[in-house]
């Protein structure tokens, strides 16, 4: 979302990943999106200078809306109908988020996008997306990022780490690799959800990922 700059959103770089996700529709795939608000404002790391714990997250739930109405606009602008459903009410500008109707939407070929986290403070993005995925009946999750995979230790700060091509849930877990929060990982365990993880500002690598070629890592049992 953020482009070259470190905060904020860049029109730019969000129409280029709306167009990625129009080719992917294209092919018939059901998408709903889990956006996260690190661009705007972290609550973590905001918590960690002082503010109050629930205060900063319900902060970084509403930076979540931000970004999940401007990949609205992005996407509708491209001609791909969607629908943003929020964990908080704000009726004005989006859906509450109802497990029934986003199922609904689905099936009539809209994109969605779930903002607002899990609607309660001390959860993650990740987190979110391992629970809406599961209650949509997705059949995976692609946890897009900076980086094209799961490494043994940060790429961007360690020029010799080394990238896995697969992994088990309990490696993740076990290795304490930092590609997704535990609880979010528990969940894909519980129930069996694979998680591809690749990195977004490839061009092209959503539809790669979709089309099953081997991008990124994957987590599974």
């Amino acid at each position: 979302m953020t482009g070259s700059g470190s905060y904020g959103i860049d029109p730019q770089v969000i129409r280029e990943i709306a167009l990625e996700i129009k080719e992917v529709k294209a092919h018939g795939v059901e998408i709903a999106i889990v956006i996260g608000g690190g661009n705007i404002f972290r609550g973590v790391a905001a918590s960690s200078k002082g503010m109050d714990r629930a205060s900063a997250d319900y902060m970084g739930m509403l930076a979540t809306v931000l970004n999940g109405l401007a990949l609205q606009d992005a996407l509708e602008k491209t001609g791909v109908y969607t629908r943003v459903q929020s964990a908080i009410e704000m009726r004005e500008i989006a859906e509450p988020y109802i497990r029934r109707r986003a199922i609904r939407h689905l099936e009539k070929g809209r994109v969605v996008i779930f903002v607002g986290g899990t609607g309660n403070p001390y959860f993650t993005t990740d987190t979110t997306a391992s629970l809406r995925a599961m209650e949509i009946g997705a059949e995976a999750i692609l946890k897009a990022t900076k980086v094209d995979g799961i490494y043994d230790a940060d790429p961007l700060l360690h020029k010799e780490a080394k990238k896995y091509d697969e992994l088990t849930y309990f490696e993740v877990l076990n290795k304490q690799l930092k590609v997704m929060d535990a609880t979010a990982i528990s969940l894909c365990m519980d129930h069996n959800l694979p998680i591809i993880v690749f990195n977004l500002k490839e061009a092209g690598n959503i539809e790669r990922v979709v089309l099953g070629e081997a991008v990124g890592t994957k987590v599974r049992g």
